[in-house]
């Protein structure tokens, strides 16, 4: 695993104490990238952050929001970097009911300081914001979403990725692309992986109760999901800012990476698969429903496919077996910086 591209190459990330802003900053680690970042405190304990021992991986680390813009631009020039991988975000869009300001505030004004921010930096030359699939107007139909689709959304998490994949365009024609600075966007399925431990998310959910020995209940056992392991959309976002800072014409626009067609799969599939791998794991339907949360959502990959050579490289049983074998790694007490660091490299040769 190896790519000169990014060897001494310094490189801002927000969102690294996250899920995938963590296997982003390991994976650029590895390939020996200076990485600076910039991010709350890890969101759960345990964390990828933490167990991954990151903290002493990466060149510069600072506890930051980004709705704080004076500290998140002193941090970003401070970095002297060339590329920035914007990915700290209010995640959740269970969480976004209960916060819905904090959502707005977070994935919205944060997405805006930090391009504000950007353009303040006498370095940076490319930018990849990443949002999700979750930003198109989803009218449930049985077909993929390209990237010109409309945007849209129908809860507070959904609506504010829109609104930042607006801001994103309205920054980049405004200011950046005069100034020199390539900026895209990126959309990605429902990530799984070792490592995640969020609140209200299928596959640390069904560990959970899996770990205490717990059926789990599920809302919408029928929900389709474009499902994807986490390294995917990540050698996604790696691709996609080579090319933003070597060639970036006409690269500097939306892109979806989502999984093959038959990895869109209902969460029942899932669980039974996961069912099969654990001894002992059990789930049922929970009765009642209170809020929307789509049922079905595939996206068009294809642009990726054909201009970037960016290709879905695990399917989906294959994503599950590693998900599940780095929990299991991780129960049996193992150096996580070295199981992360094998998966990185299996993923990268496959």
């Amino acid at each position: 695993m190896s790519d000169a591209f990014w060897a001494g190459k310094s490189v801002f990330v927000t969102g690294h104490t996250g899920f995938k802003g963590g296997w982003l900053s390991l994976w650029l680690s590895e390939l020996g990238a200076k990485v600076h970042g910039y991010s709350l405190a890890p969101p759960t304990t345990p964390s990828l952050f933490d167990v991954a021992g990151m903290a002493d991986r990466i060149a510069g680390h600072t506890i930051g929001d980004v709705r704080d813009s004076a500290k998140l631009t002193a941090a970003l020039v401070a970095a002297d970097c060339e590329i920035v991988f914007h990915l700290a975000a209010q995640p959740l869009v269970r969480l976004s009911y209960s916060e819905p300001i904090e959502t707005f505030a977070t994935n919205v004004m944060g997405t805006a300081n930090l391009l504000e921010a950007v353009r303040s930096s006498p370095t940076v030359r490319a930018v990849v914001s990443v949002t999700t699939d979750k930003c198109y107007a989803n009218n449930e139909w049985l077909w993929a979403y390209r990237e010109n689709e409309p945007l849209g959304g129908r809860d507070p998490y959904s609506a504010s990725k829109a609104c930042a994949e607006i801001v994103t365009a309205a920054m980049r024609d405004s200011f950046l692309s005069a100034a020199g600075v390539r900026v895209a966007s990126a959309r990605a399925g429902n990530v799984i992986g070792g490592g995640d431990w969020a609140a209200d998310r299928l596959i640390p959910d069904f560990f959970r109760s899996t770990d205490a020995g717990q059926a789990l209940n599920v809302r919408y056992p029928g929900a389709t999901r474009p499902w994807q392991h986490v390294l995917e959309p990540v050698a996604g976002y790696l691709a996609l800012a080579k090319r933003l800072a070597t060639d970036g014409d006409g690269i500097d626009t939306a892109w979806n990476f989502g999984p093959a067609d038959e990895d869109a799969r209902p969460v029942r599939w899932i669980l039974d698969h996961l069912c099969a791998a654990t001894p002992g794991a059990t789930w049922q339907a929970e009765e009642k429903i209170a809020l929307h949360e789509a049922g079905y959502l595939k996206l068009d990959s294809s642009r990726a496919r054909h201009i970037l050579g960016w290709h879905p490289r695990w399917n989906l049983a294959t994503a599950l077996e590693a998900t599940v074998e780095w929990h299991r790694r991780w129960r049996d007490g193992e150096v996580m910086a070295e199981v992360c660091r094998d998966q990185i490299t299996r993923y990268a040769a496959s």
